[in-house]
């Protein structure tokens, strides 16, 4: 347990120091959302090897979807960044850290991310410590849960990137496809398929403990980095407003009634 522990630890340290070293200096500390997905597939990848590169089915199920997402979300979020610059809440903080940013940057953006990486892959890590053992109908309801999550996140994202490709909806809401159903189906997404690697961690006899990953990032997404911080940027502008009165923020749902075109685009990895 301790092994598998320490080498996805030293694994992602060693991954968020050189984005730091990357991030300062191409003056670009949103390079860290790029390496967020790899990173956590490179942690598993880390505990997997530690663990004395375990054979049993669910160990090898979950290192194979973690670099699924990991791998697909690092992807998107790279192809959706260049030539974009930092980001806005990046560059947020750039101005309000002042003379304190570089080691702020550090302790608050990479490190930060970094423990955060290792709570949310808790199932994976766990599982790679302690298999379990025969599949179970938690393994498929996992499964199902995932499937249901990468849909929603890798169609959603896929979605939004073609949207704003064409230069006739610039400045304009998507509201089509399964943005219809839901202001966030990427995040809907994202949530869903972390609980689906808490319900195939729960055939390991730590399993339990993976609960942290599916509430952190439900906590993330839903209270502070996620759906928040995106949407206000978008408050008082009446087009939004009426999108969002008709349009569930999370779960999907049939909309109110028809949402009207706006002029801001809500969405977004986490």
């Amino acid at each position: 347990m301790t092994t598998v522990m320490l080498g996805a630890a030293v694994a992602v340290l060693l991954a968020m120091n050189a984005m730091f070293v990357v991030g300062t200096y191409r003056n670009d500390n949103s390079l860290m959302d790029i390496a967020y997905g790899p990173a956590l597939a490179w942690a598993g990848v880390a505990a997997w090897l530690a663990g004395g590169m375990p054979d049993h089915f669910r160990p090898l199920v979950m290192l194979g979807l973690a670099c699924l997402w990991g791998l697909r979300l690092g992807l998107h979020i790279g192809l959706r960044h260049r030539g974009r610059g930092e980001d806005f809440r990046y560059r947020n903080f750039r101005e309000s850290w002042g003379g304190t940013f570089v080691w702020r940057s550090f302790l608050q953006i990479y490190m930060l991310q970094g423990a955060v990486i290792l709570v949310v892959a808790a199932p994976i890590l766990l599982t790679m410590a302690q298999p379990g053992g025969d599949p179970s109908w938690t393994d498929a309801l996992g499964l199902a849960l995932f499937t249901l999550g990468f849909f929603f996140e890798a169609v959603g994202d896929w979605q939004l990137a073609r949207f704003k490709k064409d230069p006739a909806n610039r400045g304009r809401v998507m509201t089509t496809g399964l943005w219809r159903y839901t202001r966030h189906p990427n995040y809907f997404g994202e949530a869903t398929l972390w609980w689906g690697f808490f319900f195939l961690g729960l055939g390991s006899p730590l399993g339990l403990w993976g609960v942290v990953s599916p509430l952190l990032i439900g906590f993330l997404l839903l209270k502070v980095s996620g759906i928040p911080m995106l949407e206000a940027k978008y408050e008082g502008n009446p087009e939004f407003e009426a999108y969002r009165r008709a349009t569930s923020a999370f779960f999907p749902r049939p909309p109110k009634r028809t949402a009207p075109d706006a002029t801001a685009e809500p969405g977004g990895a986490p």
